[in-house]
């Protein structure tokens, strides 16, 4: 069973950057179809970015250009660059691990946007 486990959230000025990490227990961390999904308050959790086992990535397209997913399997990490942030960007962001019908959610780590 995969537990996955962020970090990287806080607090960040307008047009300031962020990077995220989740890291992923256990042994199968480089078959994972891995995402960032985040929920803001009043909100549904919406996807942001996912990353296949290929490297093959997806983005919301409002967030193109501005984050990128990334992974590293050597240390069972996956990563969310956040450039250029907005206030409409705060929100919780979950990391989530993926395999055929198992899937499996971090805690989350808050993102804040503001001056």
């Amino acid at each position: 069973q995969a537990q996955p486990e962020e970090s990287g959230g806080g607090l960040v000025q307008p047009g300031g950057s962020l990077r995220l990490s989740c890291a992923v227990s256990g042994s199968m961390f480089s078959i994972y179809l891995m995402g960032w999904y985040r929920q803001a308050p009043g909100k549904q959790r919406e996807l942001v970015a996912k990353i296949t086992s290929r490297n093959s990535t997806t983005y919301a397209d409002s967030l193109k250009g501005r984050f990128t997913i990334s992974r590293d399997n050597a240390k069972n990490t996956v990563y969310l660059q956040m450039n250029n942030l907005k206030p409409e960007d705060t929100a919780v962001y979950y990391c989530n691990a993926r395999i055929a019908t198992l899937e499996y959610w971090g805690q989350g780590t808050q993102v804040t946007v503001s001056s």
